[in-house]
């Protein structure tokens, strides 16, 4: 653990845009959780929740194509820095919500987050192994991995905290604070944050950049085996829509909901920094990734018929304990093979499939949320991921076999 912080000490840049992160996560969760209680209380209805979540992640889905090109072709500092700025204009809705009527501003609202957000990640992502040393990226990315986790522990307990005492306004102020934050540390980043000078003009249309991405990955069995590990958690994430209905259901409210994304965040955090080893074992990563889709699953199958709460925040913890362990795996994997110049292009075609399962899954279970018991929403996405997980395994098994036998080396990238 020493030698993985360690790169935080000793690199500034490195520090600034992980402190970046860090902010710009927390942000996301202050307006989230309050909103989750805040829309089933003003419209009666527990859908909105499920529309909030699918919104967010079906937008970004739609236009990652497009901005994992922006990603390569533009100044990534730019990028971060335009996309929180935009984000800060759009929680500004946020404080117009106050009944059933104006409900709707905040699917808007969400939805220009989301666009913002669809900038920030493929940038930030390919930006990442050019602010460390080679030597260190295997840290780097335990850590960046941890920030999400993180915040979420963080951002989504005390959003729950500052909802239920001062507000949801008072959380959206607070969201408001850090992404201005969050572009000034990025704006302190003295490195620069890809590899050559941006090409100057106007990147391809989106489905000519999903198009290059597609035929670069389908060419190699194995990115094409990395970009589709996170679908398995992506398409359990239906799940999150009934949060607030498990908390009320203990009669934990909102500090409930908060604590149960708290425990989702922590476990998210807890897996890469635990499991940062395996980066250094190639031979384990196809089995790391599998055992770690499954266990995402069954965490959640355990608690669709859990009638104990605390044990509830247990197996949550140990499903997102494997949901982060899956996302830092698969990508650093990406990372160490694939070029400077492809990198936006590729991390946005992996985050548009996952993020296109995770708004599948929450579409499917918003739609039956009011209609069927919890324990059904659960099981039903904990079912999906494992038997995803089982399919992803047989599919992948000869990958794994020259893996492990050293024929393939994360870090030797395949000459395009």
């Amino acid at each position: 653990m020493p030698a993985t912080l360690s790169v935080l000490t000793r690199n500034r840049d490195f520090r600034r845009l992980f402190a970046a992160e860090l902010v710009v996560f927390g942000a996301d969760w202050f307006v989230m959780v309050p909103l989750l209680v805040l829309l089933p209380q003003l419209t009666g209805h527990g859908f909105w929740g499920g529309l909030v979540l699918a919104v967010d992640t079906g937008i970004n889905a739609l236009l990652l194509p497009y901005t994992g090109t922006v990603a390569d072709r533009l100044d990534r500092r730019k990028i971060l820095i335009a996309a929180n700025l935009a984000a800060f204009l759009a929680v500004l809705l946020l404080f117009a919500v106050r009944s059933a009527a104006t409900a709707p501003l905040a699917l808007v609202a969400i939805g220009a987050m989301a666009v913002a957000k669809a900038f920030y990640q493929p940038a930030s992502s390919a930006a990442l192994p050019n602010v460390v040393e080679p030597a260190d990226l295997p840290a780097a990315n335990a850590i960046a991995g941890s920030a999400w986790g993180t915040m979420t522990v963080l951002g989504a307990s005390l959003g729950g905290v500052v909802s239920s005492v001062a507000g949801p306004y008072a959380s959206f102020t607070v969201t408001a604070v850090f992404l201005l934050a969050g572009s000034l540390l990025t704006a302190l980043v003295r490195r620069p944050l890809q590899a050559e000078k941006p090409v100057a003009g106007r990147p391809p249309a989106s489905l000519r950049a999903l198009l290059e991405a597609l035929r670069y990955i389908g060419a190699r069995p194995r990115l094409g085996a990395l970009v589709t590990v996170k679908s398995a958690v992506g398409l359990g994430n239906g799940v999150l829509t009934v949060f607030p209905l498990i908390a009320a259901a203990h009669g934990a409210g909102p500090l409930g909901a908060g604590l149960l994304f708290a425990v989702r965040g922590l476990g998210a955090l807890v897996g890469p920094l635990v499991m940062r080893p395996m980066l250094a074992r190639p031979a384990w990563l196809f089995t790391g990734l599998a055992l770690s889709m499954s266990l995402y699953g069954l965490g959640y199958l355990g608690v669709a018929w859990t009638p104990w709460f605390p044990v509830v925040l247990l197996l949550v913890f140990v499903a997102h304990f494997a949901g982060g362990t899956n996302w830092v795996l698969s990508n650093f994997a990406l990372q160490a093979e694939v070029p400077d110049e492809l990198r936006g292009r590729v991390f946005a075609t992996d985050m548009m499939l996952a993020t296109l399962a995770i708004a599948v899954s929450q579409l499917g279970a918003s739609a039956v949320v009011d209609h069927v018991d919890q324990s059904v929403v659960l099981a039903g996405c904990g079912l999906i991921t494992v038997v995803y997980a089982l399919g992803w395994w047989l599919a992948t098994r000869r990958l794994a076999r020259r893996a492990a036998a050293g024929n393939e080396i994360p870090g030797a990238r395949q000459s395009p």
